[in-house]
């Protein structure tokens, strides 16, 4: 299929080409984002083609093209009941909003009363062996545009990852793809956004981290960063292309590790914290709930099977035990 092309009516004004986009940055954060969206599906794909004992048998992507009525729409990319992989939504959308939420004005009451754009790529990817950790990731750019004056606009994003059963080794890599690929960008870029990562995924309810964390980004601009609409832009490339580096080196060493029924017993309940997550606190879970979005790829993120139980509580000295004591706490990855 191909994706429909939504956004002819796009209209930013450009005085400045450093700091206020004009309609060809835009199309080039778009172009990116599709073919983002493309070759991440691919390698998913290729990895589930690898793992599977018939390689013609590997599930595979189902893409499905929307349209949003009050403006713009995307592709949702879904594979389901893979050998390897046993859910992974890979979407993409660019819409408008002609009101915007609650959840996008009350952190910034200056964009109140103007419409809006947001483009992005947002993915989660949950793998059926336990060995295999969740992973999430997304770049996304926001503009809100009133008659006369100049546009307000952000990228945000970051990748994150969700294991049930760590290897020191594999929580070294993520951090240290994350560590790299911000270094062009500054000495501070890595150590504050890994921090506002942990800061954010964090389930206050339960007093606990989601996963090891990664990098989280929100409202990076000129103003709040010093950086022009070209260095945001490359940023955004950046962590977008580094999702790949971190994950596949991750799932070429683990998706084909044995595991037993009691460990994947545990993966599901550990889903269920991700459950939890996406719906008390995740801000695009939000948005795309009170924005009236497109329901199925708001929920797309939720795994197919997750199970809660009742004050459970791992055995000390178990790798149950050791994920929460040790894993799940913030911490410097690079020098352990």
């Amino acid at each position: 299929m191909s994706i429909p092309n939504i956004d002819n009516d796009i209209k930013v004004s450009s005085t400045d080409a450093t700091t206020i986009p004009s309609h060809h940055d835009i199309m080039r954060v778009r172009e990116f984002l599709v073919d983002l969206q493309a070759r991440i599906c691919q390698a998913l794909e290729a990895q589930e083609r690898d793992g599977c004992a018939d390689a013609h048998k590997a599930a595979t992507f189902f893409p499905d093209d929307w349209e949003r009525p009050e403006g713009g729409g995307g592709r949702s990319c879904v594979l389901a009941d893979g050998e390897v992989i046993e859910k992974a939504g890979v979407m993409f959308s660019h819409i408008h909003v002609q009101n915007l939420p609650a959840s996008a004005t009350a952190r910034h009451p200056d964009i109140a009363g103007r419409k809006a754009q947001a483009m992005g790529v947002s993915l989660v990817v949950h793998p059926k062996n336990p060995n295999v950790p969740t992973s999430h990731a997304n770049v996304r750019l926001f503009i809100a545009e009133a008659e006369g004056k100049d546009p307000i606009w952000w990228f945000g994003g970051g990748f994150d990852l969700t294991p049930f059963y760590p290897v020191l080794a594999d929580c070294i890599h993520w951090h240290q793809v994350c560590h790299d690929l911000c270094a062009p960008f500054g000495d501070t870029v890595y150590p504050d956004f890994k921090q506002w990562c942990d800061e954010y995924f964090h389930l206050r309810h339960r007093d606990e981290q989601r996963g090891i964390g990664g990098l989280f980004y929100d409202d990076v601009n000129t103003e709040s960063r010093g950086w022009d609409f070209e260095t945001c832009f490359k940023f955004m490339q950046a962590v977008g292309n580094g999702y790949l580096e971190g994950i596949l080196p991750i799932f070429e060493q683990r998706k084909n590790a044995p595991y037993t029924e009691a460990q994947r017993e545990f993966q599901l309940y550990r889903r269920g914290r991700y459950v939890e997550y996406n719906l008390v606190y995740d801000r695009g879970t939000l948005f795309g709930l009170q924005s009236n979005g497109r329901i199925e790829s708001i929920l797309v993120s939720m795994p197919p099977l997750a199970s809660w139980h009742y004050r459970f509580e791992p055995i000390e000295g178990t790798p149950e035990f050791e994920l929460t004591d040790f894993y799940l706490k913030p911490r410097d990855w690079l020098i352990l």
